[in-house]
């Protein structure tokens, strides 16, 4: 059985909340259906590997608490079906959405504020370098090459991370995965989505993945911020947020690879990684880059 609607159908043969035809929605690596005043998220292949679905569920039911996220109807750590309310009204978000819907970075700003201010508590720390380790052991396995150059950057990430545990932040909930497909915006407040790979984390990591993922231009990057911290920003976390632009980037890079291993469909994997790898290393190549690192070294 590969087709997707038929999947759904069967998935929701175990699902006495889910009445209606499901009708498919988005996912690189899930199959996502709207089924009535629900959402159905079929965990994709290989997704098993990297993963932990119970910290997932955990997760999920968390940030609905929190306010954040809808509520959790269901969710199986044995299978990762998890099935959510629907917000009604809420429009998923894009790069080009957060270019044109006005006050959308602020409102991004405000949803992480939310939650990272919180209290709430999840099962997993999301490590960066553990991580990378772990996706390199992953590849290990895999017949997929790595761009050139990787290991040299890692290795230069070394003094990055140093600089980071200098003076680290408190950990906090954090969702560790902001692609704009995984926020909800109504226009007077955003929702976040997809807890597989949240953690807690340094707060920073959040606003400069976001940063990446949609284009931010200078101007976008300033109203998340001041949204965020309700007036200007610490210059360290600033710095911080700036760094982890750089780092979100050296991570995915990997995930893009095991993506193109798992011969997912959802776009050129290979691609995706190199692209990410050539905006890190360019990142990282800059004088405000540097600036940002001595901030730290402070």
């Amino acid at each position: 059985m590969s087709d997707p609607l038929d999947l759904a159908r069967a998935a929701m043969a175990g699902l006495p909340m889910l009445r209606g035809d499901p009708v498919r929605l988005g996912g690189m690596t899930n199959l996502v259906f709207r089924v009535g005043p629900h959402v159905l998220r079929i965990p994709g292949k290989g997704t098993e590997e990297y993963i932990d679905r119970a910290n997932e569920a955990v997760a999920a039911q968390e940030a609905a608490r929190a306010g954040v996220s809808p509520e959790v109807v269901h969710a199986d750590p044995g299978t990762g079906l998890m099935v959510t309310r629907l917000i009604d009204g809420a429009v998923t978000m894009s790069p080009e959405a957060f270019r044109t819907r006005p006050g959308a970075p602020a409102r991004a700003g405000e949803v992480f504020r939310r939650l990272h201010g919180s209290g709430a508590a999840f099962p997993f720390r999301f490590e960066l370098f553990g991580m990378i380790d772990g996706y390199l052991g992953v590849l290990a396995t895999k017949d997929v090459a790595l761009p050139d150059g990787y290991h040299d950057i890692v290795r230069e990430a070394a003094a990055i991370r140093s600089l980071l545990e200098r003076d680290p932040p408190p950990l906090v909930a954090s969702h560790c995965d902001p692609l704009c497909e995984n926020f909800l915006d109504d226009g007077g407040r955003m929702w976040l989505v997809d807890w597989e790979y949240c953690g807690m984390n340094d707060p920073m990591w959040d606003l400069g993945d976001l940063s990446v993922e949609a284009g931010f231009d200078e101007g976008q990057e300033e109203e998340m911020l001041r949204a965020y911290f309700r007036g200007e920003p610490p210059a360290k976390d600033r710095a911080r947020m700036v760094v982890h632009k750089a780092m979100c980037d050296l991570l995915w890079t990997l995930w893009g690879l095991i993506q193109l291993a798992n011969a997912n469909p959802a776009e050129d994997f290979r691609a995706y990684a190199d692209t990410r790898f050539a905006r890190c290393r360019a990142l990282m190549a800059t004088h405000g880059f540097a600036r940002h690192l001595a901030v730290l070294g402070r």
